[in-house]
């Protein structure tokens, strides 16, 4: 018996969900960032759908970008909650972690074994994949990978748990940062630097380098918050 081929229709429909989609995270990336949807504004996927004119697929789609991105927490039993995205938290947070991570890589950098320079590189391989692949929720957990591996022989282990806990809640600044900032290829460089200045034994270069890596991440946040909140 003949068989027949049918066009592959549902790949057109998987492409207009997506470009409706990212329509949609658009305009609810700006009514966030500009204040419009205040931190701990629910964001009704039936209400969403029927002022959008779209179906909950597109918008639902369009939320879990925006959790990707860090502005959007999705809740069991209470949906997408608007994070909170505090200029002052961040300032904080950033500035604490300039304080310690430079401490914490110039007592590990000289102890890097050729296995974790291996992990190093291989992560920056990752890194960049990711980036160029717009996958926004891996962004957060490799920059913490990185860092954290970068200080693992420290032999401070409060201070390491400190630097740790801070990382995971900058996650999704630094998710912020990279996706809507421009920082990417910046953030490329500068990790492949820290990289190359450890392995050359060039540690006080390093420690220089990483604590204006983390206040330049902290600074273009900020700005990019006050300015999108002003206009």
């Amino acid at each position: 018996m003949e068989l027949k081929t049918v066009p592959a229709r549902p790949a057109t429909k998987t492409i207009k969900h997506r470009t409706i989609s990212a329509a949609v995270a658009e305009a609810l990336r700006q009514q966030i960032l500009s204040g419009e949807f205040a931190a701990g504004f629910q964001l009704r996927q039936d209400a969403l759908a029927e002022e959008f004119g779209v179906s909950r697929i597109p918008v639902r789609e369009a939320l879990m970008q925006l959790e990707a991105e860090g502005l959007v927490k999705i809740e069991p039993h209470k949906g997408a909650i608007v994070s909170e995205l505090s200029t002052a938290e961040i300032e904080e947070l950033f500035e604490l972690r300039a304080l310690l991570e430079p401490r914490l890589l110039k007592e590990s950098a000289p102890r890097l074994t050729k296995d974790d320079y291996a992990r190093l590189n291989g992560i920056l391989e990752e890194y960049s994949a990711e980036l160029r692949a717009e996958h926004v929720g891996r962004w957060g957990e490799l920059n913490t990978e990185f860092h954290m591996l970068l200080y693992r022989h420290a032999a401070q282990p409060r201070s390491l748990a400190i630097v740790a806990n801070l990382l995971q809640e900058c996650d999704r600044h630094t998710r912020i940062q990279l996706s809507l900032t421009g920082g990417m290829e910046r953030a490329e460089e500068e990790h492949a630097e820290l990289v190359r200045l450890c392995a050359d034994g060039k540690i006080g270069a390093a420690c220089t380098l990483l604590k204006a890596h983390v206040e330049h991440v902290g600074k273009s946040l900020r700005d990019f918050l006050q300015k999108r909140q002003k206009a």
